[in-house]
């Protein structure tokens, strides 16, 4: 029963955020796709499996399998917050700014 408790808790924190990244879209369009770059950032969703999978073994043993919906949400979180886009403001990982030469310097031209 406990760790039922604690998956539907994940559950409704997970649905907050999407609301509110959906909200955020709704009133700002693009913002999602900017929000959601880390998904094409193979270290941030290394670091985020990683730290997913740490978590969900810790609290397994202390909470059991309740934990595992927490540890995913966590995961998520960290692979969001290590990406290389930053806070999500900025252009998708590998992207380069326009007008800028190889080195990315815009005094090159």
């Amino acid at each position: 029963m406990h760790g039922m408790i604690l998956a539907l808790t994940a559950a409704v924190a997970a649905a907050l955020l999407v609301c509110r990244l959906a909200l955020r879209e709704r009133r700002t369009p693009g913002s999602a796709r900017r929000t959601l770059a880390f998904l094409r950032d193979r270290r941030a969703l290394t670091a985020g499996l990683c730290a997913g999978l740490l978590l969900a073994a810790l609290g397994w043993r202390g909470t059991g399998p309740g934990a595992v919906a927490w540890a995913a949400l966590a995961g998520i979180l960290v692979a969001g917050l290590s990406s290389g886009s930053g806070n999500g403001e900025g252009p998708a990982p590998g992207a380069r700014a326009r007008g800028t030469g190889p080195g990315g310097s815009r005094n090159q031209e």
